[in-house]
């Protein structure tokens, strides 16, 4: 297979703190041989667990960066045994661009995965993390919000995989990370993620949503800041203990828990994030905004639960994700 082109300006093997980039060539109209230049930091100090750490996977959210640049100044190597290498905006192009998918190829890079290195410029993003960080990696973390168009509780996440000790693993990790709600999570199209290439590769993986709406709160990134440590201690990376608190349990493996909006209108929501529901309680009506008079649609609870997740703003069309209720485990 051929190489992939991205070049590192990092050492993995080197112990110490190396922060630089992993350089894209990209010939662009602004530059004929110019390189998208990704910053890594890699904090090193002799023989132990690896962790990769990522943010902005998709570019329009921001928590993850926001703990990441964090973490990448403060972190020193001598709280180190092991390796953590951090790359706080994955898909560099979109997170420049504010955008959720990148502006060079439209590619959103948790669908690319596993990769080309003679694709796209997405694409071979997703074949460098697949086929050179992973293969390094032990622990992996990957932190994700809503971006412009959902809104969440503060989560973190693993899946129901098929290696029942290898789940139990990522539940543990998960349950370090000490977000506010911890979730059993359904992905709806798990097929060409990067979560299912770190999985499939017999990582640890943790993922998360820690918010929504294109922005940062305080409260979201001191979880974001808080939840890094709490998994390098975990993995035995960083010395420390995880910080443990309360976190609600829940559960989405059954498809009643996604409700999709069949019509094109305004939003409104009649229950708030993180308010309990019951099975045909009314969860949003979206309003036809071609005429006045006219009376809304009503969305409604499949399950009993938590209200996780929701659309943001409040002008939708079919197609979107308008609600995702929890099931409360404990």
């Amino acid at each position: 297979m051929r190489d992939n082109p991205i070049v590192p300006s990092v050492d993995f093997d080197a112990d110490g703190v190396q922060h630089g980039f992993l350089k894209l060539p990209h010939s662009a109209d602004d530059s004929a041989w110019g390189a998208i230049m990704i910053p890594i930091t890699v904090v090193k100090n002799g023989t132990g667990p690896t962790a990769v750490l990522t943010g902005a996977n998709h570019g329009d959210e921001y928590e993850g960066p926001l703990a990441l640049w964090n973490l990448a100044r403060e972190l020193d190597a001598s709280r180190v045994q092991g390796r953590v290498i951090m790359v706080p905006a994955m898909n560099y192009p979109a997170f420049r661009a504010g955008r959720r998918s990148s502006p060079i190829d439209d590619g959103n890079m948790n669908r690319v995965f596993p990769g080309r290195p003679d694709g796209t410029v997405t694409e071979k993003i997703a074949d460098f993390f697949t086929r050179t960080l992973l293969p390094l990696s032990d622990y992996v973390l990957d932190m994700h919000s809503g971006g412009k168009t959902l809104d969440f509780v503060p989560f973190a996440c693993a899946h129901v995989l098929d290696d029942a000790t290898q789940q139990a693993r990522c539940v543990a990790a998960m349950e370090a990370f000490n977000a506010p709600y911890s979730l059993m999570l359904k992905e709806l199209d798990a097929a060409d993620m990067y979560d299912t290439a770190a999985e499939q590769a017999g990582k640890v993986f943790v993922s998360t949503e820690l918010g929504g709406g294109g922005s940062a709160s305080a409260r979201t990134t001191a979880i974001a800041r808080r939840g890094v440590l709490n998994f390098l201690e975990h993995a035995e990376i960083v010395d420390g203990e995880p910080e443990r608190g309360p976190s609600v349990w829940l559960d989405t493996t059954d498809a009643r828990c996604f409700v999709t909006a069949e019509h094109s209108g305004l939003l409104e929501m009649r229950v708030d994030l993180g308010d309990e529901v019951t099975a045909g309680d009314v969860l949003a009506l979206v309003h036809d905004v071609e005429r006045t008079g006219t009376a809304p649609v009503e969305y409604r609870a499949g399950i009993d639960g938590i209200l996780a997740g929701r659309h943001y703003p409040c002008l939708t069309r079919p197609g979107d994700s308008l609600a995702v209720v929890g099931e409360k485990v404990r």
